[in-house]
C-alpha cells in the first residue's frame, strides 16, 4: 500500500492505494497551528483498521516553503559571497546583510585569490552580534571548486544554527541565481525543519516503520530525512502535485491546460504532447530566480474560499482568504457561497452562504443571483486571463517538457483538465472562455494527494572533468577527486551515471525507478600554444521525473 498526503493551505487531503488503485480517501480542514493534529486526524480515518506494516511508502506534497516565501515568513540569512571579478557586487546584494569576500575560484576551477581568515572572523562576530542563525556562504565558480566556500564555512562554524553552501544547491553554472537558491535555502531552513520534526513525530506516534518521502518542484519526490538539509527543493511542491496528479488520472496525449482550483489559491500548468512543462533553468519565486529544477506552473490568488468585497465601485475577489466560506462557518463572501446560491454546488450551509453574498448585494444595489453571478464569472475570468498570459509567454519561448525541448512548438490547448474543490462548478465555464473541452478526472477532489503518492524519487548529478589539472568534481555531493591524465568522455558518462544511481538510492529510490538519462554532454580541447593540453569534459545526468514504476497512467477507480 501507499500513502499520499498533500498538505495544503486550507484543507490537508489523504488517498490510500493498494495495488495502485485508490482504495480509500479522505479531507480534513488544516490546522496551520498545530499540523500535528491535521495529519493524526486525516491519516486516523484514513488507516483505521489497515495492517500498518503493509505501506510501503508515504509522501507528502506541501506549501509550507512556498507561503512561508509569499507570505515574507522567512529567516533573516547573513550570506557571504566570494564573488572575485566580472559583476560588480551591488547587482548581487540581497539584503544589508549581504557581505562580499575576497577569494575567488576562476572558470577552471583553480584558486585565484585565497581566503582573508581574519575577514572571515569579523564577517562571523557581526553576524553574531546582529542575532543571525542561519547563514548561506557562495563562490562564484564553487561547482568547479567548492574549496573556499568549505573554508569559509569552516572559519564560521560555531553558533549558528545552519550554513547552506552554493555548490551544493545545484551543479549547474548562473551566480544570481545561485546567490538567490542558497539564501532561500538557508532563509526556510528554521520553518522546514519544523515541518520535518512533526512529521517524523506523527511517525513515531502512529508506530510507522515506512520510509517517508517529499515531493519536490520538479514533480519528484526525495526522503523525508534528505529533505532536511534542502528545503529550498520543496518550493512548489504543492502546484508539482496537481500536475502528477493530473497526469496519473489522465490519459493526455496532445496540448492541455491543467487548472488546479484550492481555497486560497489556482494553479495553472501547461501539457505539451501529453508531458508537462518544465522551467530549464530553474523556478521563480517572488522575483528570486532560482537553480531549482520545476514543472512550468503559475499560481494567482483566486480559489474558492477567496475574500469577495465591494469597495469604491469595484468587486475584489482575493488574493487573500479570510478563513473558510461562510457556508461553512465564514464570516465573509466567497467564490464557493456565491457557487452555492447560483445552484452550481450543494455543499454547506446554504443559508448562510445567501446571506453573506445577500450582505454584498445589498451594498451594490442588485439583486442576489446577480451578485453571485457577478462573484462567480469575475472568479472564471481571473483565472482565464491568468492561464492565457501564461500561454503567450510560452509560446514566445523554446518549449521545454520534463522529457524533451521542443523546437519551434506552439501550444494550442484542446483540452482543459481541472481538478480541486470546486472542479465541479467551475469547469464548464472555464472550459468556455478558454476554448477548451472540460474535463474532471477521477478523484479530482484529491488530485495532489494521488499525484505526490505516484512521483517517483528524481534527482540530478553534474559532472566536471579537467584532465590537464586531473580533476573531477561533482557539485551536488561536494566532491573533487583526482583523475588520470587520459580519463575520458566515455569514464565521464559511466562514473556520473554510477553516482547518480548512488545518489538516487540514498535519497530513497527504488532500482526499477531509476530512469536515467544525459542532458548534457560537453568536451572541450584545451590548448596552450600550439599543443593540446588536455580535455575539460561536462556530463550532467538525471532521474527522469514521472510516475512509479508500474503505474500506466489510465484511469483508477
Amino acid at each position: 500500500m501507499i500513502l499520499g498526503i498533500d498538505v495544503g493551505g486550507t484543507h490537508t487531503d489523504a488517498v490510500l492505494f493498494e495495488n495502485l488503485q485508490v482504495r480509500k480517501k479522505t479531507k480534513v480542514l488544516t490546522q496551520q497551528e498545530n499540523l500535528i493534529e491535521s495529519l493524526l486526524g486525516v491519516t486516523g480515518e484514513i488507516l483505521q483498521g489497515e495492517n500498518l506494516k503493509a505501506l510501503s511508502r508515504i509522501v507528502f506534497s506541501t506549501t509550507i516553503s512556498t507561503n512561508a516565501i509569499v507570505q515574507g515568513k522567512i529567516d533573516r540569512v547573513g550570506l557571504a559571497i566570494a564573488c572575485g571579478p566580472g559583476l560588480p557586487s551591488s547587482l548581487l546584494k540581497i539584503s544589508d546583510d549581504t557581505h562580499f569576500v575576497s577569494g575567488s575560484i576562476n572558470h577552471r576551477g583553480a584558486e585565484v585569490a585565497s581566503i582573508d581568515a581574519g575577514e572571515i572572523g569579523r564577517i562571523g562576530e557581526r553576524f553574531k552580534k546582529e542575532g543571525l542563525h542561519h547563514l548561506g556562504v557562495v563562490g562564484k565558480f564553487s561547482t568547479r571548486n567548492p574549496m573556499q566556500e568549505i573554508q569559509i564555512r569552516d572559519l564560521l562554524n560555531g553558533d549558528f544554527r545552519h550554513i547552506s553552501l552554493g555548490h551544493r544547491m545545484s551543479g549547474n553554472l548562473n551566480f544570481p541565481r545561485r546567490i538567490a537558491t542558497t539564501f532561500l535555502n538557508a532563509a526556510l531552513w528554521e520553518t522546514y525543519n519544523t515541518f520535518v520534526r512533526e512529521i517524523l513525530k506523527f511517525k513515531k506516534q502512529m508506530g510507522l516503520e515506512t520510509p517517508i518521502y517529499i515531493l519536490k518542484a520538479d514533480g519528484g519526490t526525495f526522503e523525508i530525512g534528505h529533505s532536511a538539509e534542502f528545503p529550498v527543493y520543496t518550493i512548489l511542491s504543492g502546484p508539482a502535485a496537481s500536475i502528477m496528479g493530473i497526469l496519473s488520472l489522465t490519459r493526455c496525449r496532445g496540448d492541455a491546460i491543467a487548472i488546479d482550483v484550492g481555497g486560497t489559491t489556482t494553479d495553472i500548468a501547461i501539457f505539451s504532447e501529453g508531458a508537462p512543462l518544465l522551467e530549464p533553468l530553474g523556478v521563480t519565486i517572488e522575483g528570486h530566480r532560482t537553480l531549482i529544477r520545476g514543472l512550468k506552473t503559475r499560481s494567482i490568488g483566486a480559489g474558492g474560499d477567496s475574500r469577495v468585497r465591494y469597495k469604491n465601485g469595484e468587486l475584489t475577489i482575493g488574493p487573500e482568504r479570510d478563513g473558510p466560506a461562510a457556508a461553512f462557518g465564514g464570516h465573509q463572501p466567497t467564490p464557493t457561497d456565491a457557487m452555492i446560491v447560483l445552484g452550481l454546488t450543494d455543499i454547506g450551509d446554504p443559508h448562510r452562504a445567501a446571506e453573506a453574498v445577500g450582505n454584498l448585494a445589498k451594498s451594490m444595489k442588485i439583486p442576489l443571483w446577480e451578485t453571485a453571478d457577478r462573484i462567480f464569472q469575475g472568479t472564471c475570468q481571473r483565472i482565464a486571463s491568468a492561464t492565457g498570459e501564461m500561454l503567450n509567454e510560452i509560446n514566445n519561448k523554446p518549449v521545454y517538457t520534463i522529457h524533451e525541448m521542443l523546437e519551434g512548438k506552439k501550444i494550442k490547448p484542446e483540452t482543459l483538465y481541472i481538478v480541486g474543490g470546486p472542479a465541479g462548478p467551475m469547469a464548464a465555464r472555464l472550459g468556455e472562455l478558454l476554448g477548451c473541452s472540460a474535463v474532471i478526472p477521477p478523484h479530482a477532489e484529491v488530485a495532489n494527494a494521488i499525484g505526490a503518492a505516484l512521483s517517483r524519487n528524481t534527482t540530478e548529478v553534474t559532472l566536471l572533468a579537467d584532465t590537464e589539472r586531473r580533476i573531477m568534481t561533482i557539485a551536488e555531493e561536494g566532491l573533487q577527486t583526482s583523475i588520470p591524465a587520459e580519463f575520458s568522455r566515455e569514464d565521464a558518462i559511466e562514473v556520473c551515471r554510477e553516482k547518480l544511481r548512488q545518489r538516487a538510492l540514498q535519497i530513497g529510490a527504488v532500482g526499477e525507478d531509476i530512469e536515467m538519462e544525459i542532458v548534457e554532454d560537453l568536451e572541450f580541447n584545451m590548448v596552450r600554444g600550439y599543443s593540446r593540453t588536455g580535455k575539460n569534459i561536462r556530463i550532467k545526468a538525471q532521474v527522469k521525473p514521472g510516475l512509479i514504476a508500474g503505474f500506466d497512467g489510465k484511469e483508477k477507480t
